[in-house]
């Protein structure tokens, strides 16, 4: 059975009907499939086999607890951009030993509480943030393990907002400028080379960028060697693409890719950083058809889910495939914008989409595991949604829905 199917016309999570659990748990609501998470990770772990690796699912993809408690069983390690990340990962029962910490602004706080926890390793993005790792580690007598970012300079070909991997992004540092980082981190006591990294970009629906950039990191591995400096991993990133419509054929093969990596790294234990690719396909988003609005120029359906809930088509024009919950062929044709609630005329889920729809019908949007709920908000003093676990023919509640009082109970008022 598909993770997503439909039986009897109803859409099903795995076993179970998606119309069942959204009485049961309300509207708007995220469904999440176990199952399509463990398998999209295994993925990543029979393609290495027996070469050394650590796979590090990308936290800010999807944070959930249950999400990550479920990667943590299987042995994942965690790609973190913040120490509330970390947190969320230890909540879970990940292990700081298995975390990266990646990102472009490290407090001092936050590379002290990574050093007392025993992280893996720093990726470290510009020579001032090494000098800052350098001096937190000598304060409280830790040696930080780190890995530098390198900016390859490749052009990923895809959306601006989620490219990484240029010169004129705020990432890493540029691969000409590594070596000089290295041989000062090589030449501090209270810092361990332990790697190098890379990252490009994300929704990647193309191997050979990814080889363009391995490429160039393997030959500044070899200058370094030369050098004396030893690199012990090669953290290559995440960023591979998932399959948001149905008639977008996505070229990144995981088995393939990794195989064509392991061809060219020879010894070198190798990480990865996926996200998307673990959790994209494994998530819908559900909202109900309020009300079915034309005028002259357009037909809308507002739906109680907005741009609050489902960020990504209004950021970033991103697409989802939507269908009916219910497929019973009754309702109204026609060429659908659907809106949400919000006073925003970006508050758009998706435009021009042919749909026989009534209101009172659920709409699901598909591949909506990943940078989903984790970049909700509460704007328009929204409460921000249920979030529900599916395995087999059982279900999790595994968030609560908000409160509108619970949005505003640390707010306080002027005494006078």
């Amino acid at each position: 059975m598909d993770t997503f199917s439909f039986i009897n016309g109803g859409l099903h999570t795995e076993s179970v009907s998606v119309t069942d659990l959204m009485s049961q748990y309300g509207s708007p609501l995220y469904i999440y499939s176990r199952s399509e998470i463990e398998s999209n990770w295994q993925q990543y772990n029979t393609a290495f086999g027996d070469h050394p690796n650590l796979i590090c699912y990308s936290v800010k993809s999807n944070s959930n607890l249950a999400v990550l408690n479920v990667l943590a069983r299987l042995g994942s390690g965690f790609d973190i951009v913040s120490i509330g990340e970390l947190h969320r990962v230890i909540a879970a029962g990940g292990e700081p030993s298995k975390c990266v910490f990646s990102g472009v602004g490290k407090s001092r706080k936050e590379i002290q509480e990574a050093l007392d926890v025993g992280i893996f390793c720093f990726n470290v993005e510009s020579a001032s943030e090494l000098d800052r790792i350098c001096s937190v580690a000598e304060s409280v007598g830790i040696v930080a393990p780190v890995s530098i970012r390198v900016n390859p300079d490749v052009d990923a070909k895809t959306h601006p907002y989620i490219s990484t991997g240029l010169k004129e992004n705020k990432f890493g540092v540029d691969i000409e400028e590594a070596i000089l980082l290295y041989r000062k981190a090589d030449q501090s006591s209270a810092i361990k080379v332990c790697g190098l990294d890379y990252h490009i970009g994300s929704q990647i629906t193309e191997v050979s960028p990814f080889m363009d950039a391995l490429d160039k990191a393997l030959d500044l591995i070899s200058k370094l060697n030369n050098e004396g400096i030893t690199i012990g991993h090669l953290d290559i990133g995440g960023g591979v693409g998932v399959n948001y419509n149905n008639n977008q054929t996505i070229a990144v093969n995981i088995d393939g890719y990794i195989s064509e990596v392991l061809e060219r790294v020879k010894d070198l234990t190798i990480l990865v950083e996926p996200g998307r690719s673990i959790v994209g396909n494994a998530g819908i988003f559900v909202t109900k058809v309020e009300y079915l609005k034309k005028n002259a120029n357009k037909s809308f359906a507002i739906v109680d889910g907005a741009m609050n809930d489902l960020l990504r088509p209004s950021l970033y024009s991103a697409y989802h495939k939507v269908t009916a919950v219910m497929q019973s062929g009754e309702g109204v044709d026609g060429s659908w914008d659907i809106v949400g609630p919000i006073c925003e005329t970006g508050d758009f889920l998706a435009k021009n989409r042919v749909l026989t729809i009534a209101e009172g019908d659920y709409l699901a949007f598909m591949s909506a595991g990943a940078y989903s709920y984790s970049m909700s908000s509460n704007y328009n003093t929204r409460p921000r949604v249920a979030e529900v676990m599916v395995s087999g023919n059982q279900h999790t509640l595994i968030r609560e829905r908000e409160t509108i009082s619970e949005l505003f109970n640390k707010e306080r008022i002027l005494d006078a």
